[in-house]
């Protein structure tokens, strides 16, 4: 029997009202001490505590038939119980003072990250990282258990793509495109062809006119290292202030001077890159569209590759190259893969070259996971 997540005070609430037995939860993140009176009648065995405020009187019981964790008191949150969203990483950010970015949560964090050390030795340190990552895991899960494996499809590319690049506008194009047919859309969450991934999301259901505006503000702070690169995404977030539409951004403090796009409406972000790069292809099941990249992008191909070839998820997904000139010429990884796979060093790769959005999105429905 799996555990029951509980991961709200709501939810807390009610769980308390229709049982007095309660076993086999786990409880993330919430405060015990608001409810104290409910606790008289209630017994928990076999529960999982997660840096929940308890009172002390319930520890006590608590500590024979139950697995407590406690709060290691960091600048971040060892048991976060939702993915973070622009509201939570880029809160204390205003609009207009780009400097209000160091008041952040995501700055906060990413500096206490290279303060400590981008690989800790503190075991405090590395076990609060740990645990904050299985945390993150857990609410990527729990969110995309709503969509169907093959509607869940990523894209990969660099983070060097200028905003006023016409490939920028190729790929929020295409993004727009997916998110409507019922696609959702994942990348690695930072600035580049990822911004623009997330940016086509959040413009599904608008018109291209008012997507071009967006692009067109953007694109007057072009490069993630201008300073009014955040600034212009907010402005642009102003004047287009709701979607209907969701997609997940993926990034990874590691790389935490790439502030990672508020586009994306949940943010998984990671401490261990390893476990953040293995997971988002893995997830893609629906498919992988590589749009021009270097070094990151290139890792990534050969990663999805080798995933495929040992379908080490019970599926090979399409593996989908956007632009055949720069994949079969400037950086011509394209035939190397489709030689390898025609001689069977790889098996089970789909492979196709596209020029297109139209070649793309008939690659991705094409593809289909058996039931």
């Amino acid at each position: 029997m799996n555990y029951t997540e509980i991961e709200s005070q709501e939810a807390l609430q009610q769980l308390l009202i229709t049982k007095n037995q309660i076993s086999k939860y786990a409880f993330q993140n919430l405060d015990f001490n608001s409810i104290t009176s409910a606790l008289s009648d209630i017994t928990f065995t076999d529960c999982i505590f997660l840096g929940c405020i308890l009172p002390n009187s319930l520890v006590c019981d608590l500590y024979t038939e139950n697995y407590l964790f406690p709060n290691l008191n960091m600048p971040f949150n060892n048991y976060v119980n939702g993915l973070y969203t622009k509201e939570t990483l880029y809160n204390n950010y205003i609009l207009n003072q780009p400097e209000s970015y160091k008041n952040t949560q995501d700055a906060i964090v990413y500096e206490h990250f290279l303060k400590t050390g981008k690989e800790a030795n503190d075991i405090k340190e590395t076990l609060g990282r740990r645990l904050h990552d299985h945390s993150i895991t857990d609410a990527l899960y729990g969110f995309l258990d709503d969509y169907p494996d093959d509607k869940k499809v990523a894209i990969m590319g660099g983070h060097g793509l200028s905003r006023a690049d016409q490939g920028f506008t190729t790929v929020a194009q295409l993004s727009k495109k997916l998110t409507e047919k019922g696609y959702l859309m994942l990348s690695g969450g930072g600035p580049g062809a990822m911004e623009a991934t997330h940016v086509g999301a959040w413009f599904a259901g608008k018109t291209d006119a008012e997507l071009n505006d967006a692009i067109a503000i953007l694109a007057t702070a072009p490069s993630y290292k201008d300073k009014l690169w955040l600034d212009k995404s907010f402005e642009v977030l102003a004047k287009y202030p709701t979607s209907d539409y969701e997609s997940v951004g993926i990034p990874t403090w590691l790389y935490g001077h790439e502030p990672p796009t508020p586009f994306a409406s949940k943010i998984a972000k990671y401490f261990a890159n390893s476990v953040r790069e293995d997971g988002l292809l893995a997830i893609a099941k629906g498919g992988i569209v590589f749009t021009p990249g270097s070094a990151g992008t290139i890792q990534e191909i050969f990663q999805d590759a080798t995933q495929n070839h040992y379908l080490s998820f019970e599926v090979s997904s399409p593996m989908i190259f956007l632009n055949s000139d720069y994949w079969t010429k400037e950086r011509p990884v394209y035939p190397l893969i489709e030689k390898l796979n025609n001689e069977e060093k790889y098996s089970n790769l789909l492979l196709s070259l596209c020029d297109t959005k139209e070649q793309v999105i008939e690659q991705l429905d094409a593809f289909s996971i058996p039931e």
